[in-house]
């Protein structure tokens, strides 16, 4: 299934959410001061999905697109309204076998992505530069560019050749999860049986090349054990890229108290998404009308125009059938009781865009300003507010590359 699905129809979940912090609304106007708070401060995401759209025909990064349209989130005019300077672009593979054909596939689709995140740059390279340091994505930002990371959801594409981390990392590459929705190789998964228990002895290899290399370990949709051996293991602090607080919603893919603190004790960062918030479950009604719509076009593959014509007919059964869907107090719920247990050092923002992510009100990246108006309405400073938004994640980003460099400095 690929990512656009996701956010097109929305996910249905078991548990019950908790109720609301906070009465403040997701329209209040965003005032002029945390405005220019949100545009003063280095602003990034750690997981946006949006290569999956590059390679389709008819979209361009750069053109104003609509989620009502196509169902996309993240472009460049959208970056710019929300003040959104950059962050992680992703390359993600669907689990598949664990067979020598399944990793060939794999690797070839992924090795594709990167190529396709970096020819979007190369295309547009007055507004788009890859990043491969911190130092890089505060240069770039103050040059008035966006700057672009890459990372690898589902480490799947490596298969048993641990090389082609390199491989990757030499394409730009500096963050990376073991695994997605099933388990694999590497590592179990938050919502499969485990079979591994936490890593397997491939992922324990895997683990300490990341470290060598410099690449962040993310363990968002890992198992629960796989996140204290990371914890345990790693060199370096590591990361969510995006994740939730299971107190708020209980959920395998979210986390508990304990371990959002042993994360932010080890030092590394959780970055809250806008998925798994509350239960959003599908009338029958619905269901039956988008069963009656017939196939969803694969955004992998399908054009402009198919999806369009799609979004059209969803957007006439969503004001017919209209979705059970979270708000942006949901999200910002999670996002205020993760702070609270970890520490503004600790949090950052990875709202799954273009995966998924999205809740009412908190539509695309255009938003963003709200998540700063809503931090210092709950009594965030200012610098809490750029930690938040893009300190605590270079920081880590800069620990693995300093802990790499030595290690290499050593030999």
């Amino acid at each position: 299934m690929s990512r656009l699905l996701t956010v097109l129809l929305g996910s249905a979940a078991l548990a019950t959410a908790a109720s609301p912090l906070t009465s403040w609304a997701a329209d209040t106007p965003v005032s002029k001061a945390d405005k220019a708070l949100h545009e003063k401060v280095l602003t990034l995401d750690t997981h946006l999905d949006t290569p999956e759209h590059f390679a389709r025909p008819g979209w361009s990064m750069v053109d104003r697109h609509a989620v009502k349209v196509d169902g996309t989130q993240v472009d460049l005019p959208r970056m710019n309204a929300g003040g959104l300077d950059g962050g992680f672009f992703v390359i993600y593979t669907t689990q598949g076998a664990l067979t020598a054909e399944g990793y060939r596939e794999a690797r070839d689709l992924a090795l594709e992505r990167a190529t396709e995140i970096r020819e979007m740059v190369a295309a547009h390279g007055d507004t788009f530069e890859l990043a491969y340091t911190a130092d890089d994505a505060e240069r770039i930002n103050k040059a008035g560019k966006k700057f672009v990371f890459q990372s690898i959801e589902n480490s799947w594409p490596l298969g048993e050749d641990l090389t082609l981390m390199d491989t990757f990392y030499k394409s730009g590459v500096r963050m990376a999860g073991p695994v997605h929705f099933r388990n694999n190789q590497f590592a179990d998964s938050s919502t499969d049986k485990p079979i591994w228990h936490g890593f397997s002895p491939l992922g324990l290899r895997w683990l300490a090349e990341a470290n060598r290399l410099g690449i962040l370990i993310d363990v968002s949709h890992a198992s629960d054990d796989v996140v204290d051996q990371a914890v345990q293991l790693s060199k370096v602090p590591i990361i969510a890229s995006h994740t939730g607080a299971k107190a708020v919603y209980d959920h395998p893919r979210n986390l508990d108290d304990a371990r959002l603190k042993k994360i932010a004790d080890a030092g590394g960062v959780i970055c809250i998404n806008s998925v798994y918030l509350k239960a959003t479950p599908t009338s029958p009604e619905r269901k039956a009308a988008f069963e009656a719509l017939g196939k969803i076009p694969d955004s992998e593959t399908a054009s402009q125009a198919e999806i369009v014509a799609f979004m059209k007919k969803k957007v006439e059964i969503d004001a017919k059938y209209p979705p059970v869907r979270a708000t942006f107090e949901d999200f910002m719920a999670s996002l205020l009781h993760t702070l609270k247990v970890a520490g503004p050092q600790h949090v950052g923002i990875g709202a799954d865009w273009d995966g998924g992510g999205g809740v009412e009100g908190f539509e695309d990246v255009a938003d963003l300003p709200k998540v700063t108006a809503r931090l210092k309405a709950a009594g965030y400073t200012d610098a809490d507010v750029a930690a938040i938004w893009g300190g605590n994640v270079l920081r880590i980003v800069r620990q693995a590359q300093d802990y790499a460099a030595k290690q290499t400095a050593a030999k």
